[in-house]
């Protein structure tokens, strides 16, 4: 035997949403093309219903009350969803759907961006949906279908496919490189200011030791919390910055940033599309997990 679900009517909840948003039932009606009457009995009933005040009516002024501000917000977010839901139904059926992918950003606008009309091309039937995300997340509290992440295969809950290594260089911007002696050794690098990303505080260091250096503070500098920021930052010659040599092939290319010693090191971390164990057969991300894995040649596989 189904339990039968407590729910008001969708009708008093669009009321209420709307009451809440615009802090007026006059409004509301507007938006909804109702008369204001109509409004205040749905809020009365929404009210009865629940066995508690959502507004406190003070001469002409409408205020939320602390049961109606939690549940505004709750209401909100469950009808933006069913209307999320309606429209991708409406769109594309049961063909395709929404694909709702987090990137880290630089990762995003880079490298995946500039692949994704292949995937628009072949894909129609899909619509992606790209959102940034700099660390790992609860897959279970988000609408998220996958993510690319960088780290290690280890995600709770999770798949994770290997996308592709990563090789860092030191590079700076040429003003900067031409104002002090050129480094010639690893050591030479103190001369100039670090650049830090705050998502990978031990980079330098990391990248010191392996070109035999333990004595130099490589914390210090100005601290960045993505790499776009960093890669503008050397750029405009505040520092030196150790970044994935793939994420400014075209600086380099076109000399707003040089290697400041050719010492690449290659990380022991990599990057993974991520999905939940639930969505491992779910069509829309099979085929971009097939696409994306595509999109990177053996070599970035094996980097």
């Amino acid at each position: 035997m189904t339990t039968r679900r407590v729910l008001p009517s969708l009708s008093a909840l669009q009321f209420f949403e709307a009451a809440a948003r615009h802090m007026s039932f006059t409004q509301a009606a507007h938006e909804l093309n109702v008369t204001q009457s109509a409004v205040s009995r749905q809020i009365r009933h929404l009210e009865d219903y629940i066995r508690k005040p959502l507004f406190l009516r003070y001469k002409q002024r409408l205020t939320l009350t602390e049961a109606g501000q939690a549940y505004s917000l709750a209401v909100h977010e469950l009808l933006d969803r069913a209307e999320a839901a309606t429209l991708q139904i409406m769109a594309y059926g049961c063909d395709g759907g929404l694909l709702t992918i987090a990137s880290l950003p630089t990762f995003g606008s880079r490298w995946l961006v500039p692949r994704l009309s292949d995937f628009a091309v072949n894909h129609p039937e899909i619509q992606l949906n790209l959102v940034t995300q700099v660390k790992p997340f609860d897959f279970e509290g988000s609408d998220i279908d996958a993510a690319i992440h960088f780290g290690t295969a280890d995600w709770p809950g999770a798949v994770c496919h290997r996308l592709m290594g990563e090789v860092v260089v030191p590079v700076g911007a040429p003003s900067l490189i031409a104002s002090r002696s050129k480094p010639r050794r690893p050591r030479d690098l103190a001369r100039y200011p670090l650049l830090q990303h705050v998502t990978r505080p031990e980079a330098w260091q990391d990248w010191l030791r392996a070109s035999g250096i333990d004595d130099l503070d490589a914390h210090a500098g100005p601290r960045f919390e993505q790499f776009h920021m960093v890669i503008q930052a050397a750029i405009a010659g505040l520092g030196l910055a150790l970044l994935p040599r793939f994420l400014i092939q075209e600086e380099l290319a076109c000399g707003r940033l040089v290697v400041a010693i050719d010492r690449p090191i290659r990380s022991d971390r990599a990057y993974y599309l991520v999905h939940p164990e639930r969505k491992a057969a779910l069509q829309r991300v099979v085929v971009f997990r097939d696409w994306l894995l595509g999109q990177c040649s053996p070599h970035d596989r094996d980097a």
